[in-house]
């Protein structure tokens, strides 16, 4: 009874428009005192959900992304790729695929990546002959690849909360899933784009040679490298790696492009700080809900139910699947991790599942999420970029997340995508 009140009374906050940070808060003390218990516990829980050491790295990673974005990599990785590719059928957009994934391993938040590359390449994508929806929805479905390759913030807050898995084993385990990812989504729009004769129309492309373009881009092609890298070869750790990124980012900016300012510098720290104090927030609270449903006995009776459904695993990781594509509509990765790895991981102990291979496909699964409609949190942010509704980009998009639940398939029937390069690297 109580746990049916938790959820509901959740829900019906969220949909009165309560921000999420508060309706978690509220529906936990909720039932802490619907159940006699000490309301003493929620201060406890907020503090005891935020001291943790990994977590230094969450505003850290927020602040590298604000640093790159100012920079003007994303622009130099545009038109190195650019260079790269050439400048047919379905090419540039194709480039806008691959400077999202490379961002994803700065930056690792998905809406924050569609708004930078949106930003960078709409322009210059309408000019070669793309229609503005597809524009939309390439952009969002590239932007989330940015929670499968590491740094991903989604992976961090899932390794703390899941005993037995730590953060460079997910970090390393999400890399091939994260390129799989960023490839299938390729395959569908350059089929379109052949079909449909977008792309090749810009005559007054910038022609920049390839050494030209790579040289004013190996800066942002190296961040990755400079970030897991030094983790591989355990010069730091993942929240030193955090920093490094950070100081490497100021680096580039101040000495290399000489494209900041102090003034610059003081507006990044203001908005990684409120970025950073909104998902902190939300980790904060969403302790209280979830010392609610495992103190007060919710938890297992939710996964023993599922468990006991009779599905198998394939069946189960196929129920899972439809669950968190939904949930990811509406929620990003962080907030559903908080909500519901206390149901998700007995259920993953029940089928004796690897738990980073687990961490990685459900993070697939929230990603395809961020860009199904009618609620896509990255698609929201490709849409008002490209000056379109989000139900015009439904006859584009729709190929895309097809793409991607083909990608995820693969990694389910073969956890060795996701496992194998953790194994080699010593990571597990």
């Amino acid at each position: 009874m109580i746990g049916t009140v938790l959820f509901l009374m959740f829900m019906i906050l969220l949909l009165a428009g309560v921000p999420i940070a508060v309706a978690l808060g509220l529906a936990g003390a909720l039932a802490i005192a619907l159940a006699d218990q000490t309301l003493m516990a929620m201060p406890t829980n907020v503090y005891a959900g935020i001291a943790k050491y990994p977590l230094i790295a969450i505003p850290m990673f927020v602040l590298v992304g604000c640093v790159f974005d100012r920079t003007g990599v994303a622009l130099r990785l545009v038109k190195f790729a650019t260079a790269l590719v050439g400048a047919g059928r379905g090419a540039l957009a194709s480039v806008a695929v691959l400077v999202a994934m490379i961002i994803g391993g700065i930056s690792g938040s998905g809406p924050a990546t569609s708004a930078a590359v949106g930003q960078v390449v709409t322009r210059g994508m309408v000019k070669d002959g793309y229609p503005r929806p597809f524009i939309a929805s390439t952009v969002g479905a590239a932007a989330a690849t940015d929670i499968l390759i590491p740094p991903s913030i989604a992976f961090i807050v899932y390794a703390v909360m899941v005993p037995g898995v730590s953060v460079p084993a997910i970090f390393m385990a999400g890399m091939f899933p994260g390129i799989l990812a960023g490839v299938a989504i390729i395959v569908p729009i350059l089929i379109i784009s052949w079909l449909k004769d977008f792309g090749g129309k810009n005559p007054d492309r910038d022609e920049n040679s390839l050494w030209q373009s790579f040289k004013e881009a190996i800066w942002g092609l190296m961040a990755p490298v400079v970030i897991l890298g030094g983790m591989r070869i355990g010069a730091f750790t993942p929240t030193e790696a955090a920093v490094m990124a950070v100081f490497y980012g100021l680096f580039v900016g101040f000495v290399i492009y000489r494209s900041m300012t102090l003034k610059d510098l003081y507006e990044m720290l203001v908005e990684a700080g409120e970025i950073s104090a909104v998902i902190l927030i939300i980790i904060a609270l969403a302790s209280v809900f979830a010392w609610s449903t495992s103190t007060l006995g919710i938890v297992q009776p939710i996964a023993g139910w599922i468990v006991g459904l009779g599905l198998g695993e394939y069946g189960t990781i196929a129920l899972l699947m439809v669950a968190l594509v939904f949930i990811g509509m509406f929620l990003d990765g962080v907030s559903t991790f908080l909500i519901l790895l206390p149901v998700l991981i007995p259920i993953a102990r029940a089928f004796e599942w690897d738990l980073t291979w687990f961490g990685v496909i459900l993070t697939m699964k929230i990603a395809i999420g961020q860009f199904t409609p009618p609620m896509a949190v990255n698609l929201m942010v490709s849409c008002r970029i490209a000056g379109v509704t989000m139900e015009s980009t439904i006859p584009w998009v729709i190929w895309m997340i097809l793409a991607m639940f083909v990608a995820l398939a693969l990694v389910v029937v073969f956890p060795g995508i996701a496992l194998w390069l953790p194994r080699v690297t010593g990571m597990m």
